[in-house]
């Protein structure tokens, strides 16, 4: 049966034995030094292409939604929004949150891929003739998840919520010092706190805006002054500037009337003042673990479980993978993956949609959003007793015919 089919890469290395009658192999009765070395150089096999496949995906998937980032990022420089100088750096926390979401489906897919083409070229078949089951491959799929779940649990409770605080403080201190800018030609910026729009066609080196155009709204009047040139201005107050204009004329009246008065001017100017310095509101998705678990609220609590969820998460992908992992060399090394892909979409979905039933205290707090990770426990088990239960089977059996 195994004859017949190419063992690929893994066959001469580690097996010289097949399958007997009661499953087990020759090579596993040579001794058990021989026995472990074998099984050891399998594990690393495994490893090595889960962790290979992991790097690639994990890979592929950050650069699509760096680049899709990046272009938002670059809307909010053009805005104001964030400033200039601090572009890579929101670039770069941005990053990092993302990796808390990539970590666990990359890992999935990653196993999913690796074992597809482990049976695919029927390498998979030569290790279970070395005696590799499920439990074997688990240890060295679990052991690299443990790992990724370690690291994902300290992105997602400490790393990630600090970089979501480090961002929107850029964003505010970027909103505060908009008015100090140096405006850009030909666009429209809107300034102060009274709602003032500014156009200028050029702007010179030191700061100097040439051929100004400025409208503001005062109560029912409106007001437009047009200006050759316009520069600021420091005053007295630090929360107060001057926008302060020259050659121009300014026309003030109220819209639908005939009564709007005309002043043309040398210099003229215009006090605005800056946008107060508020507290920023960094929401739960910002708040430390301390924070979440001295607040108590709803919200808080959903979010402290959906934290704790992303390690949790990794390490039942990984125990899923293994037997969705599994197919027959006629069905090829993307059988599973439609599969997976569903089975992942439905357990991220049913978990965020969790998070708003606690919130919202349709779903109790004690319960949470542990009975998703369970559901998804239970569904793996199916799994594995259907794909792997006559190998199982075979395995206790054994055990229990062992002499003490």
């Amino acid at each position: 049966m195994i004859a017949g089919r190419r063992y690929g890469r893994i066959a001469p290395r580690i097996c010289r034995g097949s399958l007997t009658d009661d499953g087990e192999s020759r090579a596993s009765r040579a001794g058990a030094p021989f026995g472990q070395a074998m099984t050891a150089i399998a594990e690393r096999y495994i490893l090595r292409e889960t962790v290979q496949v992991w790097l690639a995906v994990t890979g592929v998937l950050m650069v699509i939604l760096v680049t899709n980032q990046f272009a938002k990022v670059l809307g909010d420089a053009a805005t104001n929004k964030i400033p200039r100088d601090a572009l890579l750096l929101v670039m770069g926390l941005t990053s990092v949150q993302y990796l808390t979401i990539l970590v666990p489906v990359g890992l999935f897919l990653a196993i999913l891929l690796a074992l597809g083409r482990l049976y695919r070229d029927s390498e998979m078949y030569a290790l279970m003739a070395c005696g590799v089951g499920p439990a074997r491959l688990y240890r060295p799929v679990l052991a690299f998840a443990l790992v990724l779940a370690a690291i994902v649990g300290w992105l997602a409770l400490d790393v990630s919520p600090a970089a979501i605080r480090e961002v929107r403080r850029i964003g505010q201190e970027a909103r505060a010092r908009a008015d100090l800018q140096v405006m850009e030609a030909g666009r429209f910026v809107k300034f102060g706190q009274a709602g003032a729009v500014v156009y200028a066609e050029e702007v010179d080196a030191a700061g100097h805006l040439h051929r100004v155009f400025v409208q503001r709204r005062r109560d029912n009047l409106a007001e437009v002054i047009v200006a050759a040139e316009a520069y600021q201005q420091d005053t007295a107050d630090p929360d107060v500037k001057m926008l302060v204009f020259t050659n121009g004329r300014r026309y003030e009246g109220e819209p639908g009337t005939a009564r709007f008065r005309i002043i043309d001017f040398a210099e003229h100017g215009i006090p605005y003042s800056l946008p107060g310095q508020v507290p920023v509101n960094y929401g739960p998705k910002g708040r430390s673990v301390a924070a979440l678990l001295e607040s108590g609220s709803l919200a808080d609590l959903a979010e402290l479980q959906w934290r704790v969820s992303v390690p949790v998460m990794v390490l039942v992908l990984a125990f899923l993978a293994v037997p969705l992992g599994r197919s027959s060399p006629r069905q090829g090394r993307y059988a599973g993956l439609v599969i997976g892909l569903l089975i992942y979409i439905s357990y991220s979905n049913l978990l965020g949609s969790c998070r708003v039933w606690v919130e919202r205290g349709k779903v109790p707090v004690l319960l949470g959003l542990w009975w998703v990770h369970g559901l998804f426990i239970a569904a793996a088990l199916v799994l594995l007793a259907t794909r792997y239960g006559s190998g199982l089977a075979r395995f206790w059996r054994r055990r229990a015919v062992r002499p003490a």
